[in-house]
């Protein structure tokens, strides 16, 4: 059993897109040390920018492999002592290598109840399926798709009128919500780990 967290650590944010995720984050008072960001241009660099955070692009095209990327990916977190990594919509897949330096310390917020609709456009899996109820899910990171252990989750309905963007904006409320409450949690050492079970107290 392990308590993730403690006081006063270095978070740094992941983000591919135009970073809603990273502005609850700042929005809620997140102590935050750095973003990184693999598209140059995207709209995180600018949110980071505004709120006097350190933004950082390592273009993922300008490397041969996955490997080569997070090697380069840890020596920028690494420079800044980072020690909570949050995927705020970071489009890529995580290695065993860099996974294996953040142990229970990379959080990501997913767009579905996990395990359903894992993976991309997971609202548009959710009104494909028919589903009542879809949502969002906090978990910690592994080397599988969106397949590590849940840390917190919240529920959204489907109404019969949605389409995807309708839905998707319904999930973005509770994503805002949750992932900065979870952060917190962690921050504070109120997480705790065993195997596939996670307790917030």
């Amino acid at each position: 059993m392990t308590t993730a967290g403690a006081r006063d650590l270095r978070v740094g944010v992941l983000a591919s897109g135009s970073g809603s995720n990273l502005q609850a984050l700042i929005d809620a008072g997140v102590q935050i040390v750095v973003l990184v960001c693999n598209v140059p241009g995207a709209k995180c660099l600018d949110r980071a920018k505004a709120a006097g955070i350190e933004a950082v692009v390592l273009d993922h095209h300008a490397f041969a492999s996955r490997e080569a990327y997070d090697l380069a990916l840890l020596a920028e977190l690494k420079k800044r002592q980072v020690q909570l990594v949050c995927l705020a919509g970071f489009m890529r897949l995580l290695t065993a290598k860099f996974l294996a330096e953040f142990t229970h310390a990379v959080i990501n917020v997913h767009p579905s109840l996990l395990p359903a609709f894992p993976g991309i456009h997971s609202a548009r899996q959710a009104l494909a399926y028919g589903v009542k109820l879809t949502g969002c899910t906090v978990h910690f990171v592994d080397e599988g798709t969106d397949t590590g252990p849940i840390i917190a989750q919240a529920a959204v309905p489907v109404f019969d009128g949605d389409d995807e963007a309708r839905l998707q904006a319904r999930i973005q409320v509770e994503e805002h919500r949750l992932f900065p409450a979870v952060v917190a949690a962690y921050v504070q050492g109120r997480v705790t780990v065993q195997g596939r079970k996670v307790t917030t107290r």
